[in-house]
């Protein structure tokens, strides 16, 4: 009885295992929070005004192109090493044009 139940712990827990790992395969909370941020950054400038309508889209642009990349790049069912690099640079590269934008001279109309 005790070895039963030692092998369906076993098991029980391989199974666990085995799945949190598959779902981590695919999942990267850093990326999906950083996604968060800069899309939050971008609202945020265009409603005080730091961001152009034509900044704001040309913003939009580059964070849709990331979700899309990384929609790729996930659709084996997997997220290299490799491909979490890629999608850090794009999403560095992003948030510098975010606060280039944000921070040039140009200034849109908005009313309060």
């Amino acid at each position: 009885m005790k070895r039963i139940t030692k092998i369906a712990l076993g098991i029980s827990a391989a199974t666990v295992l085995m799945a949190s790992a598959l779902y981590a395969g695919t999942d990267d909370p850093r990326i999906q929070q950083r996604e968060q941020n800069q899309q939050q950054r971008i609202d945020q400038g265009v409603k005080s005004g730091e961001l152009t309508p034509g900044e704001a889209d040309k913003l939009e642009k580059q964070q849709t192109k990331i979700k899309q990349d990384e929609a790729r790049m996930k659709s084996d069912g997997k997220l290299t090493k490799k491909e979490r690099r890629k999608l850090t640079r794009e999403q560095n590269r992003a948030s510098k044009n975010i606060y280039r934008k944000k921070h040039n001279e140009q200034k849109a109309n908005v009313s309060q």
